[in-house]
């Protein structure tokens, strides 16, 4: 198709609107910068243009032109995963020549009006199965893995009144950290069950832990974006810090301690072994494959995937599972994490490249939950354990190197076009998931 030539100062407006679109489905800035510069390469031929991105605005300039620079300033709205696939679509449309730029703005007002049916039931239940799951995966007992369950469905409905409100949304992470922990702690001091699993804590709040906005963060510093990397590290590292006080206040209030024995990664999971019978039993190690299929519908439901895509978010996270589960044993955790993120970003991209549908965009992100879970920052900074505390970095360093790897990979390979990866540059607010 022959791409219908607009003015420049139209054509300037139609890419910065482009940029906050991907920037509101969660890509980072250092890819943001890298599509409109192959787009006004395909759509506006000739013309060489600049491209300034921060987190809620792109400023397109024209070297050389008199003409001032064009800025474009988003809402920060946050976009579901069914956005997030049209998005990377039409920038893939706009790069081939398919779609002509003119056609654009319709294409983003679409986009952005995208319908979704009950979302506040749909975040309140996905919530709710994560938690689950989470607790199933790494092999509480079942009473920790049933309380999960209630707890993740109060403190999703929690969250979502508190981010109703500007004021109140500010300390929701340290809010819903602490009547997490409340209850889990009441409960077990109300049944003396001595000390609780880790995720019997941490799985209701999982869902709010900022571990990809940290990873996408360090990922932005080594691409040289280092405004935008460290103002989103530091906001990852205070939310963090809030959901820590959340948890040791709670735990201050009920005495609650810690399992040191339990989980806190997938390759821990499977060594965990107890001769307790009934409620506090562990789950078998073949229900942690059904835990990762309820995983991944939890995460479609609670960020907007829609059927489709909810089925692609069930392969990926038991192929991210399989390949953890495989590579742990022999490599340990950290090495393993960060080779699972090369394997699964290069199957990500052919996935990419055999159907638009499915853009890596979205195919990669629920991989997150399983290579990195947010909840080893979040033990390391509630439980001054100093293990943890050398653990954590280490895991986001080698999700980096992994993902860098398999970019590298990638493109050597011929499998990517050096479109957008990666969602999650900032925790999506409940109400607006």
């Amino acid at each position: 198709m022959t791409d219908v030539a607009l003015p420049a100062a139209e054509a300037d407006v139609v890419l910065g609107d482009l940029g906050v679109l991907l920037l509101e489905c969660g890509t980072s800035v250092t890819d943001v910068r890298g599509s409109l510069e192959q787009v006004s390469q395909r759509t506006v031929p000739g013309t060489s243009l600049e491209f300034a991105i921060l987190p809620e605005m792109v400023m397109v300039s024209r070297p050389g032109s008199a003409s001032a620079t064009t800025t474009v300033m988003g809402k920060g709205e946050a976009r579901t995963f069914r956005q997030s696939a049209r998005a990377s679509r039409l920038v893939h449309e706009l790069e081939s020549g398919s779609t002509s730029l003119a056609e654009a703005p319709a294409r983003m007002a679409s986009i952005r009006a995208t319908p979704r049916r009950h979302p506040g039931l749909q975040n309140l239940i996905g919530c709710g199965l994560l938690s689950l799951s989470l607790a199933w995966l790494f092999r509480c007992p079942w009473w920790a893995i049933v309380l999960a369950l209630l707890v993740g469905l109060l403190v999703g409905g929690l969250t979502m009144l508190m981010m109703r409100v500007r004021a109140a949304a500010a300390v929701a992470p340290f809010v819903s950290a602490f009547v997490s922990t409340l209850l889990v702690g009441a409960v077990a001091g109300w049944l003396d069950l001595g000390p609780v699993p880790l995720f019997a804590v941490c799985a209701p709040i999982a869902i709010l832990v900022p571990g990809a906005l940290i990873t996408n963060a360090l990922l932005e510093l080594t691409s040289t974006d280092i405004v935008t990397g460290a103002s989103r590290l530091m906001y990852g590292l205070i939310m963090l810090a809030f959901m820590a006080a959340g948890v040791y206040s709670g735990a201050a209030l009920t005495g609650l301690r810690i399992d040191s024995a339990s989980a806190a990664l997938v390759g821990e999971a499977v060594r965990l072994t107890t001769e307790r019978g009934g409620w506090e039993s562990l789950p078998p190690l073949w229900g942690a494959w059904i835990a990762v299929i309820v995983l991944a519908i939890g995460i479609g439901l609670a960020f907007g995937s829609g059927f489709r895509l909810t089925v692609v978010c069930v392969v990926v996270m038991t192929g991210t599972y399989a390949v953890l589960a495989l590579f742990s044993p022999l490599v340990g955790s950290v090495v393993a994490t960060g080779a699972a993120a090369a394997v699964l970003f290069v199957a990500a991209r052919v996935l990419e490249r055999v159907t638009l549908a499915i853009p890596a965009t979205v195919s990669f992100q629920p991989a997150f939950l399983l290579l990195v879970p947010g909840t080893v920052g979040l033990v390391a900074l509630a439980s001054f354990d100093a293990q943890a505390l050398v653990s954590a970095p280490m895991m986001f360093l080698s999700l980096c190197i992994g993902t860098k790897v398999g970019a590298l990979l990638a493109d050597l390979a011929r499998i990517t076009r050096s479109t957008v990866f990666l969602r999650w540059t900032r925790p999506a607010r409940m109400g607006e998931l």
